[in-house]
C-alpha cells in the first residue's frame, strides 16, 4: 500500500477549492489531464520548477507546496528503511548546523 502524496492531495484540495477542473489546470503546466491526475494521486512527481507555476494557478504559497513536495521526496527515499527515523534526525541536525553557520 502506498502512502498518499501529501503534495498531490494538497494540489487536488486547492484545485477543487478554486472550482478548477484537471482539464483547465493541466495545459497551464504543459501536460495532459492524465498526467496531472497521476500527480494528485501521488503516482507521478511534478517537476520542482513547476511548483511556482502551480502555486500561482492555485493562488497559494509556493513554499507550502515545495515543503510538501520535498517531504514526499524524502519519504520516497527512506520508506521501508528500519533506520529511517535515525537518518532523518541526523539530517535534521546537519541542516540545523548549516543554518546556524549561515545566520
Amino acid at each position: 500500500k502506498t502512502m498518499k502524496s501529501q503534495f498531490g492531495e494538497r494540489v487536488r484540495e486547492l484545485r477543487e477549492k478554486q472550482n478548477l477542473y484537471l482539464r483547465q489546470v493541466a495545459p497551464l503546466l504543459e501536460m495532459d489531464t492524465a498526467q496531472l491526475s497521476k500527480i494528485e494521486k501521488g503516482t507521478r512527481q511534478l517537476k520542482r520548477e513547476q511548483i511556482p507555476i502551480i502555486a500561482n494557478i492555485l493562488k497559494t504559497d509556493a513554499d507550502e507546496l515545495l515543503t510538501l513536495w520535498l517531504a514526499d521526496q524524502l519519504y520516497a527515499v527512506v520508506k521501508g528503511e528500519k533506520l529511517a527515523n535515525q537518518a532523518i534526525q541526523v539530517t535534521e541536525k546537519k541542516l540545523n548546523l548549516r543554518k546556524r553557520r549561515n545566520d
